[in-house]
């Protein structure tokens, strides 16, 4: 069981818009009257590191790295190609919000479809129990289990 407890100070005052380091010096720190310091508590209650999916895929790409060299270069170039996906992904969204009505159009066709998709699969039990099923089946079939 882990806790983190922090206070956070009072609001601080910034005069000038010098460099970091010298503001950071020179910075006065507002009177705390009338104000009470706030605090954050973070408690960690169970660890459940086996259940996460994103552990299971970090360990089963350090398998695919320990077995061969042959799967290094898989896996380096798996890697690069979603970095370059990722890149080209956002400078497509990009171009596509700059255009005059298609990004207000877009946003009414996703809103439409969450609403659907909400309807469909979360409002009633027997829904979720077959989204869930259909989110088990692809992971597995991913995973090739």
């Amino acid at each position: 069981m882990a806790s983190l407890t922090a206070s956070l100070p009072p609001p601080i005052l910034l005069r000038g818009r010098k460099t970091l380091f010298r503001t950071l010096q020179k910075l006065p720190v507002s009177s705390a009257r009338g104000r009470r310091n706030s605090a954050v508590i973070v408690k960690a209650s169970s660890e459940s590191s086996e259940s996460s999916t994103s552990l299971s895929i970090v360990k089963s790409v350090q398998n695919v790295w320990d077995n061969s060299d042959e799967d290094k270069i898989a896996v380096i170039g798996l890697g690069f190609s979603a970095i370059v996906v990722l890149w080209a992904s956002a400078n497509v969204v990009a171009a596509v919000d700059k255009l005059p009505i298609i990004p207000n159009v877009l946003e009414i066709i996703g809103i439409l479809f969450s609403m659907w998709f909400v309807y469909r699969y979360l409002l009633f039990k027997p829904d979720r129990e077959e989204l869930y099923q259909i989110i088990n089946k692809s992971i597995s079939e991913i995973f090739g289990k």
